[in-house]
């Protein structure tokens, strides 16, 4: 007991009856794990981390009568194992993880008198595995003639059971077991689906299955732009199917999709499309699947246009003006290209997150407009790729009617371009020479920084005194260059023939802030 061991010890003698290894980490029951050990009748190997179980894990065990493996992770059994074990009559499983239990499980325990399948994770069990066991073959055929064996215990309570078409046939099973097989606890109860859970397995009358039927109440619908339009299907299934939609192809996002049952064998799914758009049209199909097949239905989406507006010189409603269907709008950002438009609808108009808008975009003295329809949530739109030097008139009106006043905005595009590129050319100019400035050494600092009487007195001290005749032939052309930059640079205070007899430039007029100069006034319509 609680003993740190990782396999089957080799030094167990050879006429040992019970072996009894609990809490001992057991990873793995190997091939062979006991051949030397034929004597052995009884094996308890409860709670360790068994999750690997040989299928000749039990050989030469010919008088192993029980066998006890609860509280382990085995998620499979190998069960024709059990042909090495013929006198086996306990086999206890129970808390482990088993989640399917195949046809010819029960083949090879024709002995069993207590099977325990308890606190697993079994769902679905086939009636055929309990048909095929001998135990239950020989107690129908005693029933016949009247003879008596022994009774089985048989436990199956704590599984998360289906009860669907799938479970029918075990259901009828425990329904109709009686003596000589005994259930532990005779009220199973269903875990899914929903409207089953928590019923007990003599409550419930299950259907056989059925391969899915889908329909829709309409498979051609048009709508006009700017609807939330929901597409929906019916699914006749059983057991409940899985439920897709595609468009063009394409696996539609799951949520916008929702799916319900209607009843016991029929769900409802819905598509949801907000605010549709022409580009929405097309076909739309829904797909529902299980294990017996699929079936598919295809809906139809037409999108139509609502009513053409007037516009310049009057505005023609093109339906009834609702009270308080105010917009108001403003220009958020305005670029070269086009401008960006925010506006908000007056609270007396519906909830703001169900209505939905109509952008007229256009030249100001065009009588046609283009409309874009705006879903609902959205409150902002960009204009763009619009022709230079142009007057466009912007409006933005509820659903489809006419917009009113303080609902447009007229704005020219810009027309000189080349402005805002001589802007762009002026900042890379200004990084280069801040790069520059900043691989001078600290004592151009301290002398840049100082007023220029006092930068005089300093710059001999801060920089190294040049002989005249090591002056490089290209000084005053870098020079001349450096003065001819934007802004004012100071480069000419610290020259080294400065008090020397050299010729100092021409003073330029000193700026209000040193190390800046003034950009000349432009008004901000001249940008665009």
């Amino acid at each position: 007991m609680s003993a740190l061991l990782r396999k089957i010890p080799d030094s167990i003698p050879q006429d040992i009856r019970k072996i009894r290894i609990e809490n001992s980490h057991l990873t793995e029951l190997p091939r062979g794990s006991f051949a030397n050990i034929s004597a052995l009748e009884y094996l308890w190997l409860n709670f360790n981390n068994i999750t690997v179980m040989h299928m000749k894990s039990l050989e030469y065990l010919p008088a192993l009568k029980e066998l006890r493996l609860q509280g382990n992770k085995l998620s499979s059994v190998p069960w024709t194992a059990f042909q090495d074990t013929p006198a086996l009559k306990i086999l206890d499983l129970k808390h482990n993880r088993l989640d399917v239990l195949p046809e010819h499980a029960l083949r090879y325990l024709s002995n069993l008198t207590y099977l325990d399948l308890s606190s697993n994770q079994l769902t679905v069990i086939s009636r055929d595995v309990f048909y095929s066991w001998p135990i239950y073959q020989r107690s129908q055929r005693a029933a016949g003639q009247g003879e008596a064996i022994s009774n089985v215990v048989l436990a199956l309570h704590d599984n998360p059971w289906i009860c669907d078409c799938r479970l029918r046939g075990f259901v009828q099973f425990i329904k109709s077991v009686g003596p000589p097989i005994i259930l532990m606890n005779s009220y199973l109860t269903c875990s899914s689906p929903k409207f089953r859970a928590g019923k007990f397995f003599h409550e419930v009358e299950l259907n056989s299955c059925m391969k899915p039927q889908t329909s829709a109440l309409d498979t051609n619908l048009t709508v006009p732009v700017g609807l939330n339009i929901t597409l929906s299907c019916f699914v006749q299934a059983s057991p409940a199917p899985a439920v897709w939609w595609t468009y063009a192809l394409k696996l539609l996002r799951a949520f916008n999709v929702s799916t319900q049952p209607i009843s016991e064998e029929t769900v409802r799914s819905d598509l949801v499309i907000p605010a549709v758009r022409p580009a929405d049209a097309g076909n739309y199909t829904c797909t529902a699947a299980n294990f017996l097949g699929n079936a598919s239905v295809a809906i139809m989406l037409h999108v139509g246009t609502p009513p053409a507006f007037a516009t310049q010189p009057g505005w023609a409603a093109a339906a009834p003006v609702e009270p308080g269907s105010h917009v108001e709008v403003r220009i958020a950002k305005q670029t070269v290209y086009g401008i960006t438009l925010e506006w908000f609808a007056a609270a007396a108009v519906a909830e703001p997150g169900e209505i939905w808008y109509t952008l007229l975009v256009g030249r100001y003295d065009t009588a046609q407009k283009d409309a874009i329809y705006i879903g609902p949530g959205v409150n902002t739109y960009s204009v763009t790729d619009l022709l230079p030097a142009t007057k466009y008139e912007v409006c933005v009106a509820v659903r489809n009617q006419a917009p009113r006043k303080g609902q447009c905005v007229v704005f020219v595009t810009g027309s000189d371009v080349s402005q805002m590129e001589q802007r762009e050319k002026l900042i890379h100019i200004v990084v280069i020479v801040c790069a520059m400035v900043l691989a001078v050494p600290a004592g151009m600092y301290a002398c840049t920084a100082e007023a220029r009487p006092g930068c005089l007195a300093r710059c001999p001290a801060a920089w190294p005194r040049r002989r005249r005749a090591d002056k490089p032939p290209g000084a005053g052309s870098k020079e001349s260059t450096l003065d001819s930059l934007p802004g004012g640079s100071q480069d000419g205070l610290c020259r080294p023939d400065v008090g020397r007899g050299a010729r100092r430039p021409p003073a330029r007029e000193e700026p209000e802030r040193p190390g800046k100069t003034r950009l000349p006034h432009r008004n901000s319509a001249d940008l665009y």
